[in-house]
């Protein structure tokens, strides 16, 4: 894993949007309806192409595929883990503290926003027998379509996004939780393993280690419990992975909203520490979180890893000024080390394939230039 040895590198923390050419093959895939194979691969190999490109022309130093290939953040799971099934009934409920407090803003933002015009139906999937993997092509076929976009582009690193073992779906069949997420963890370890395999950073997605704090049903009872449990089958996944070539990305598993019922990072933050990882991605620059640098006056980050703080967030339309980029960085270099910080994003832009992401793309590339400029004016703060 590079470091900002001389400079503040950037990155982001995945997905982006998709192309119309690419949503339109997409949708009719996921659904289940006739769909041409090689219109879908060919046009997958070109968005990835293209995406890759341009987070390496508005500076992006470590770079993805975007999750072209992904319809969503959950949807994925289910395409290459056996176990699973998708359930009738309402999809499930996302935020209940969040959504009770102000329901007439989430009846809105869920039908116009966030979901209004999504390639997949959300579902329920649920654990209904044994979990195995079965991602072997798809995770080859990333791998392949990501090398091939890096041909002509030398970025400073290459990550790759996969969900974390915990909270994925609801377990039917495990006597325990904690047995179902080490199901989980085995399984995915494949995946992991071949990212890393590939020469690529494995970044693990976990927005459920904050849920656990602020919305599951967990929270009233013992949410320090559950997280060393997460944490535990996190490690266990990564299990034989050196720790320089895993990121750990968390979040709030949200885009625009209240947030009033966000847990503090100082809460969580000593569970994501305890994560086997060389960097620690976690939202910074939304107005819920921004304040929270000072937890790392008090908190000591391991020997040798990396904060990815969000420097520009995923929830907004406006484009943050470079100037505010730069402070945002410098509070984080002058608390763990100029050379400990990367910049990053809150979350991704695009959890889900969508016609409409809640981010303009052309404003997601207009952030990404902000945020490389903040980098180059931290670094003649920070370097001179």
């Amino acid at each position: 894993m590079q470091r900002s040895t001389d400079r503040i590198l950037t990155t982001h923390c995945g997905s982006l949007a998709r192309p119309k050419e690419l949503l339109d093959v997409m949708k009719a895939k996921v659904n289940g309806e006739p769909y041409d194979a090689g219109a879908f691969a060919s046009r997958l190999r070109d968005a990835v192409a293209d995406v890759v490109r341009k987070q390496a022309e508005c500076g992006v130093d470590i770079v993805n595929d975007g999750e072209q290939s992904k319809s969503g953040f959950f949807t994925y799971v289910g395409e290459r883990l056996n176990g699973f099934e998708p359930v009738d009934g309402p999809s499930p409920r996302n935020w209940a503290e969040e959504v009770d407090e102000f329901p007439e803003y989430y009846e809105q933002y869920f039908s116009r926003a966030m979901m209004g015009r999504t390639i997949a139906r959300r579902v329920a999937i649920v654990c209904t027998g044994p979990i195995r993997y079965r991602g072997q092509e798809a995770i080859r076929r990333d791998i392949e379509n990501l090398k091939s976009a890096l041909q002509d582009l030398q970025p400073t690193d290459i990550f790759m996004p996969a969900v974390a073992p915990s909270g994925v779906g609801e377990n039917r069949y495990y006597k325990t939780d904690e047995e179902y997420w080490h199901a989980l963890a085995d399984a995915m370890h494949s995946e992991y393993q071949a990212i890393v395999d590939a020469g690529f950073l494995v970044q693990i997605d976990d927005p459920f280690l904050t849920d656990t704090f602020s919305y599951s049903s967990s929270a009233k009872g013992d949410p320090r419990r559950t997280a060393e449990a997460y944490v535990e089958a996190v490690n266990q996944g990564l299990r034989g992975i050196p720790p320089e070539k895993v990121r750990y990305h968390t979040c709030y598993g949200i885009n625009e909203g209240p947030r009033v019922h966000d847990a503090p990072l100082g809460e969580i933050a000593p569970f994501v520490l305890k994560v086997n990882a060389g960097a620690y991605s976690f939202e910074a620059a939304n107005a819920r979180h921004e304040h929270e640098y000072h937890i790392w006056e008090n908190i000591k980050l391991p020997e040798g890893t990396i904060l990815i703080p969000g420097v520009v967030t995923h929830a907004s339309n406006i484009v943050e000024h470079p100037e505010l980029i730069a402070e945002r960085i410098v509070r984080y270099a002058k608390r763990v080390g100029r050379e400990n910080v990367i910049a990053g994003t809150d979350c991704g832009f695009s959890s889900q394939a969508t016609y409409h992401p809640e981010v303009h793309p052309k404003i997601v590339w207009a952030k990404f230039r902000a945020m490389a400029e903040g980098a180059r004016l931290a670094t003649k703060q920070l370097w001179g």
